[in-house]
């Protein structure tokens, strides 16, 4: 292309560097700006481009009001520290002991009987009210059990108002912030509470019309938070980006059992101190508080971008902060009416997550790194967080392109790196190449569509083992490259529940995917013991259908009766047999194991040895055929099923190899051969990925490593072409007039 490209572009901007703005919106063709949490938008934004986006908070923008209602606070569910009743005195325990107490305080005002609850988690049986008193409040708040039994451990959940909201409290501690004089720290409100929802519901049509320079209403987010809580020291004790556990009131949960008829109680919440994080396999009543929460969240919301609408602005919702009960692939998020969705982007799989979600407009992502001072410091490495960043989620790019890219945080760090704002000009003209050299299109995909099956389905798209901004756990890396591999391999991809196959895998599905480890929701622990089930999977298979399980797929173990194992017996993982291989446990160490390994056309891009993560270990085969062996525990392993076909992966944290060896393994599985790789295009070295564009016969080639790489492309009927990418460069090829040119033209 010979002219330069502009817009797709949203920078974050901020008072006091007028002439530096004028010149960077020009260098980088921004079309849009917006302001960041502790930043405010200069006169001149205006002037500088088409849009101006402002951030908006319905549940802790006035902080005035907020203070003159002291009693709106939202709340939490909190568990104690476990305690030990040593003999049978009396057990004192201070609930919020190791909480962090300028965020949350004990409600001691409410009905203790229903609002807090203590626990024999020896017996699990709570204590009658009558067997425990509560004395102090605040952080002094204490609960005494006066005839425990002796050696039993026991908590106290126990209701609590957020007295500082979790994001500006997170933004003061990560960042060394100071409150400023007339800054306070941010309460949030309860917008349940009638006097609460009138002044929000007032207090948008009012700061619209004192803001006529916003074009776009970026709500952050509405209002409730993901489960954020903090140690006594104020670090991180518990987060989880998917928790409704911060979504709790007095007035809500009275609500809840008038419109659902569900009788609640504060375990529910608590969980056993696990809280209910999507790793747990959700019970029924939480999955009735979720249905519950997005009904109400969808309702309030859907009149706030109304009054958004009738203002003549544009309504966008962040993907993150106060985003609880928005649920984007929810049944009753369309309804919101929300013209765009941003969410932050550090993977291939937080990339897809929000470039796929249905009913918006349009989609944009929030590149790291943050121009926030723990990266634009002295030391710091702003290029190399931006390269990784952008290596990854180039990948869900090229799939399903977001419509627009962004940043977020201060301007005036980030242009203390020059090399950074050089970086940054390059990623933005090979983002807006894929709109413009693709016609408009996508490339062409697979005609294997892939499914991956657990306990969430649809719900949980693209979200499976994540945390949040592409954060992982150790336990859960091995099982997340799945989904980040997927992101960006040539594959239409579904989520399904185990009810959705429970009668039948969908016709259009190829091959099922079931990834995790044994006992999480992702894996599917009991579920796996219903017959209907399992048949459904084996009958799918049989009928020619392909199964790949990573980690623990399909474990459970059957419950005992009179010591014995009884339905689905003999097996840890209840698909064996279409798997071909079992779980040790120390039950058949008796039997005699020859494990012998063949070779197998899906690791021909493979090593000697699979990356597996964090291996369960102690798989062995019964009818596979194991492909690679570690350690004497089965890594890979195919397995023939009537005239279906089943893999075996013990592990998949996220690399190109990995990545090409689940593509092999994906079209094994669906065909029993490897002629469709083909298909669609491949580059024979797995770092480089290619997509196809029929309608302008182009080819993408892009190179997502730190290497230079000289490589064969090839795709239908034979037809080859070679192409020379540089470290992490991309190059578009026109096949009609086979000449490479540059993917950030």
């Amino acid at each position: 292309m010979s002219h330069r490209s502009t817009g797709r572009l949203t920078l974050p901007i901020e008072t006091g560097m007028d002439e530096e703005l004028v010149a960077l919106v020009e260098r980088l063709g921004a079309d849009a700006v917006r302001n960041s949490d502790g930043t405010e938008l200069p006169e001149i934004a205006t002037e500088l481009v088409d849009r101006v986006y402002s951030t908006y908070f319905p549940a802790r923008g006035d902080q005035d009001f907020a203070l003159a209602h002291p009693d709106t606070l939202t709340h939490i569910f909190l568990m104690s520290a476990p305690a030990t009743a040593l003999g049978t005195d009396p057990l004192t325990i201070r609930v919020m002991e190791g909480y962090f107490t300028d965020q949350l305080r004990p409600e001691t005002d409410v009905d203790t009987e229903r609002y807090w609850q203590v626990m024999d988690r020896t017996l699990g049986t709570p204590l009658a009210r009558s067997a425990w008193e509560l004395e102090g409040n605040g952080e002094d708040a204490r609960v005494t059990i006066t005839s425990p039994k002796p050696y039993h451990v026991y908590t106290v959940a126990f209701l609590a108002a957020q007295v500082w909201d979790s994001t500006q409290m997170y933004n003061y501690l990560t960042n060394d912030w100071h409150l400023e004089p007339g800054r306070v720290k941010e309460r949030p409100y309860e917008v349940r509470r009638p006097e609460v929802w009138e002044h929000v519901r007032a207090a948008l049509p009012a700061w619209l019309e004192s803001h006529p320079e916003v074009d776009v209403v970026r709500f952050t987010t509405f209002f409730y938070h993901f489960t954020l809580v903090f140690n006594a020291e104020g670090k991180e004790k518990f987060v989880d980006w998917f928790g409704y556990s911060a979504s709790v009131s007095v007035e809500a949960l009275e609500a809840f059992e008038a419109e659902c008829g569900e009788a609640w109680e504060p375990e529910d919440f608590v969980d056993a101190g696990y809280y209910n994080c999507p790793f747990r396999i959700p019970h029924p009543r939480f999955r009735a508080w979720i249905a519950f929460q997005q009904r109400f969240v969808a309702e309030r919301a859907r009149e706030l971008v109304a009054a958004t609408h009738e203002a003549g602005r544009e309504a966008m919702m962040f993907l993150g902060d106060n985003w609880i009960g928005t649920e984007p692939y929810g049944e009753h998020f369309a309804s919101i009416g929300l013209d765009a969705v941003v969410g932050s982007v550090g993977s291939a799989a937080t990339c897809r997550m929000i470039a796929d979600i249905p009913g918006v407009r349009y989609t944009e992502g929030r590149f790291l790194p943050y121009f926030f001072p723990d990266v634009f410091r002295a030391g710091g490495d702003p290029c190399a967080e931006a390269n990784d960043s952008w290596r990854l989620a180039r990948r869900a790019i090229v799939r399903h392109p977001l419509d627009r890219i962004g940043y977020g945080g201060y301007l005036s760090l980030a242009v203390q790196f020059p090399e950074f704002i050089d970086r940054v000009e390059q990623i933005v003209a090979e983002f807006r190449s894929l709109h413009e050299n693709s016609g408009g299109e996508r490339p062409v995909n697979s005609r294997h569509t892939v499914a991956i099956v657990n306990a969430w389905g649809s719900l949980r798209s693209w979200m499976t083992h994540m945390v949040a901004h592409a954060l992982h756990y150790k336990q859960a890396y091995s099982y997340l490259g799945v989904l980040e591999s997927l992101a960006g391999l040539p594959f239409d991809v579904r989520f399904l529940s185990f009810d959705d196959i429970r009668a039948g895998v969908p016709q259009d599905i190829s091959v099922l995917i079931n990834a995790g480890a044994a006992g999480t929701a992702f894996s599917g622990g009991p579920a796996w013991l219903d017959p209907e089930l399992v048949a459904s999977v084996r009958s799918f298979v049989a009928r020619g259908g392909g199964f790949v399980g990573v980690g623990e797929p399909t474990a459970a173990t059957p419950p005992a009766r009179d010591g014995y194992p009884q339905a689905g017996a003999g097996a840890i993982l209840q698909l064996a047999d279409v798997l071909g291989v079992d779980r040790e446990t120390g039950w058949s160490l008796s039997t005699d194991r020859y494990p012998k390994v063949c070779e197998h056309p899906i690791a021909e891009d493979l090593g000697p040895e699979l990356w597996a993560g964090e291996r369960q270990g102690d798989v062995f085969a019964t009818t596979a055929s194991i492909v690679r062996l570690h350690d004497g525990s089965v890594d890979v392993a195919v397995n023939d099923y009537g005239d279906g076909h089943a893999v075996y992966l013990a592990g998949l944290p996220y690399s190109a190899e990995n990545s090409r060896l689940l593509h092999r393994a994906l079209i094994w599985a669906a065909t029993g051969s490897l002629e469709d790789l083909t298909e669609v295009w491949i580059a024979d070295d797995p770092r480089v990925e290619v997509a196809f564009y029929p309608s302008v016969e182009r080819l993408f080639a892009y190179n997502g490593s730190e290497a230079a790489i000289s490589t064969r492309l090839r795709g239908p009927g034979g037809t080859e072409v070679s192409v020379d990418l540089a470290p992490l460069d991309s190059q578009w090829i026109d096949l009609a007039t086979p000449a490479a040119t540059p993917g950030e033209a």
